[in-house]
């Protein structure tokens, strides 16, 4: 069987994560890592929601660098939650917010019309009007100056106008200037959901509607925090576990992404989000999950972090194909090989793909090559491979196509690195650690350092791509 090389090369697309298209043909692309990954962390964070804690809600964090494969391992986790009975609502919050400048209440929003979406399209499942959220989405279109028709009106105390007809149906249309128009006539988690959406997706894109929508919505976090819980989360939560399912479960992908700039007042963006209203996120009647920085492990407010939501986050590490000692880790190399050729032949067990692996590469030492210089990073390794098949334009790749990929990749990174920086990586080759200085914390957020995770706990080395770099001679 001759390997499709444009084939091949989709399948190592590397910003597309596994379990969100074809599922059947991903589950065979996947790559258990949990060996060379310090433990299975995904199991962690399933037990505390269907051992430890199914009967009341949790707040977890979960963290690893970016391409790391956080993504691929939740959406293993929101199959694994699904197939024992809950109702999972994932989404990837950068497509929702501006990363650059969040507050906690865009966060909220965007969950509440992440799981009104989802529990639309349960046939069975008909919660109670949401008067409050309603009220609230009307109560921003009126500070933005907008008309909104509605079939009938009442006065809700506190809330203000909200239109439902006598059947509980909901019909709207609301001009939102700059964003369009919202129209909904079905039942209200339509609305809500629609309303949201089309506010946010705006805002993301106005730092001016963003400002005129966090002074009226700022203020009112609490209250907001309050009307999804009486209003979406604690009716769903009732009504999912009449239907046989147990309880309903948000996922928040991506928030690790969120820009480290400052706030106006001063305050790092990340710390002020997890750490000064750490307490509010965790404040929702379901399970949650979020993906939080990994450059806060290493700040000063860390331990206050851990104090807010009760617990460490977990950890997903990079794949360790080398050890402690610098040698080689011959498990991690072996998976490592499989993700790729895994790629190419989905159909075949592991040793079936190691006997054809010249049909993608001249020589397994280009493979093993490839997969050095990866450092373990999942994406990273599929990106070299994808642009190693553009670089040599057939099957199979040669030494000298993975060679120019990876030398373009350092001189990149090379450029990146300035004199302080480079002291702290020569500190990172000699001890294995890093702290908690502020230096530190851009050599994790910039990928110059990678994480890895053995039987006695963490330990760093820097990017392979750095590493015959003649700054790093001491």
């Amino acid at each position: 069987m001759t390997v499709d090389v444009k084939a091949f090369f989709q399948a190592t697309n590397p910003g597309i994560p596994l379990f969100i298209d074809n599922v059947e043909i991903d589950k065979k692309y996947y790559i258990d890592f949990s060996t060379v990954r310090g433990g299975k962390v995904i199991k962690k964070l399933k037990n505390t929601i269907t051992l430890w804690s199914s009967d009341r809600p949790t707040c977890q964090l979960f963290t690893g660098h970016i391409g790391c494969g956080k993504s691929t391992e939740l959406w293993q986790l929101k199959q694994q939650l699904e197939t024992e009975g809950f109702h999972v609502v994932y989404f990837e919050s950068d497509k929702n917010l501006e990363m650059g400048d969040i507050d906690v209440g865009d966060i909220f929003l965007t969950i509440a019309q992440q799981v009104s979406r989802s529990l639309e399209k349960l046939e069975k499942l008909n919660l109670e009007e949401p008067k409050g959220l309603k009220g609230l989405l009307q109560g921003a279109a009126k500070l933005l100056q907008t008309e909104i028709e509605l079939s009938a009106e009442a006065n809700i105390p506190g809330v203000g106008k909200v239109a439902a007809s006598s059947e509980g149906s909901f019909s709207a249309e609301v001009g939102l200037p700059g964003v369009g128009q919202v129209k909904a006539d079905e039942k209200g988690l339509e609305f809500v959901a629609l309303g949201i959406g089309k506010i946010t997706a705006q805002a993301k894109a106005s730092p001016e509607l963003r400002t005129k929508l966090r002074e009226y919505f700022g203020p009112r976090t609490s209250g907001i925090i309050e009307t999804i819980n009486k209003e979406l989360l604690e009716p769903a939560n009732e009504k999912l576990k009449q239907y046989g399912k147990k309880g309903l479960v948000v996922i928040v992908d991506n928030l690790e992404k969120v820009d480290s700039s400052p706030k106006p007042w001063g305050r790092p963006q990340p710390e002020y989000l997890f750490v000064d209203r750490g307490e509010q996120l965790m404040s929702l009647h379901c399970h949650v999950i979020y993906t939080l920085p990994m450059a806060l492990r290493f700040s000063n407010d860390y331990d206050t972090l851990t104090q807010r939501f009760k617990k460490d986050p977990q950890i997903l590490p990079m794949v360790a194909t080398l050890l402690r000692d610098g040698s080689e880790c011959a498990e991690g190399m072996k998976l490592m090989r499989q993700l790729v050729l895994a790629r190419a032949f989905p159909e075949l067990d592991e040793q079936q793909r190691l006997a054809k692996v010249t049909e993608i590469f001249d020589s397994q030492e280009t493979l093993d090559y490839l997969c050095r210089f990866s450092g373990g990073h999942v994406r990273n390794a599929l990106r070299i491979v994808n642009e190693a098949i553009m670089e040599e334009g057939d099957l199979p790749i040669s030494r000298a196509s993975v060679a120019n990929v990876i030398k373009t990749y350092r001189n990149q990174r090379l450029l990146a690195v300035d004199d302080y920086e480079w002291e702290l990586l020569r500190r990172v080759v000699q001890t294995k650690k890093v702290t908690g200085n502020d230096g530190y914390q851009t050599l994790i957020r910039s990928m110059f350092v990678y994480e890895y995770q053995d039987e006695l706990g963490p330990w760093f080395d820097i990017n392979p791509l750095l590493k015959d770099a003649p700054e790093l001679k001491i």
